[in-house]
């Protein structure tokens, strides 16, 4: 759900729009954007990473892929006309990433992320146990993205549309004893649906405008 909704955001956008992914790993949503009709400028901090992108769409055009550290866009002020990021945001300082989101987007400009959320301490202690098992590194840990972190985002950029998922995953390993997968799924999206709750939430989307 978080994801279709991440989409559906970028789905309003112009069809013509100049898009910057950020943390765009190997692509893994890159084909969705292209398939938008944006202009996609896709960076990553893994040259690895940026190769496997060009390998597999250069050839698709309006397309091109770049090693870029997302602390230091190497891209002109107002440059794009959408920011997005899908599950990036905690690798790099929040602060700086934040700026750098704004400094590169042009007047009413827009931002999407779509990424996890670090409010509930079922999760926070979850992710500390991936972290000693060597799963996640601590600066992850430390900037993962949470409700103030939002907050700061949206004083920033001076518009937002935030929708948060998930309120009751933290329980589904007990609901699946008693209801279906699909059950439980179900009353999931209709409690986000219904109540958009957010100190629970175990993902969150929003949208900026740069005003």
């Amino acid at each position: 759900s978080p994801y279709d909704f991440y989409f559906t955001l970028l789905k309003r956008q112009g069809a013509e729009s100049r898009v910057l992914e950020i943390g765009a790993g190997m692509g893994e949503n890159t084909e969705l954007l292209l398939d938008l009709g944006f202009d996609v400028v896709a960076t990553d901090f893994s040259p690895k990473s940026v190769k496997v992108m060009n390998k597999r769409f250069s050839k698709l055009g309006r397309f091109s892929a770049q090693v870029g550290d997302m602390e230091r866009l190497p891209f002109n002020d107002e440059s794009f006309d959408v920011v997005c990021s899908a599950g990036s945001l905690s690798y790099g300082d929040n602060a700086v990433v934040m700026n750098e989101i704004y400094r590169v987007l042009k007047l009413g400009g827009v931002m999407i992320a779509v990424d996890s959320l670090n409010n509930s301490p079922i999760y926070r202690f979850n992710r500390y146990v991936h972290f000693l098992r060597g799963d996640r590194s601590k600066s992850t840990l430390i900037r993962m993205p949470s409700i103030s972190l939002i907050e700061e985002y949206t004083e920033r950029f001076g518009q937002a549309e935030i929708k948060f998922f998930g309120a009751i995953t933290w329980v589904f390993p007990l609901l699946s004893k008693i209801l279906s997968e699909q059950a439980v799924t179900k009353l999931s999206n209709w409690i986000d649906a219904k109540f958009n709750i957010k100190g629970s939430a175990f993902k969150f989307v929003m949208m900026l405008v740069k005003k």
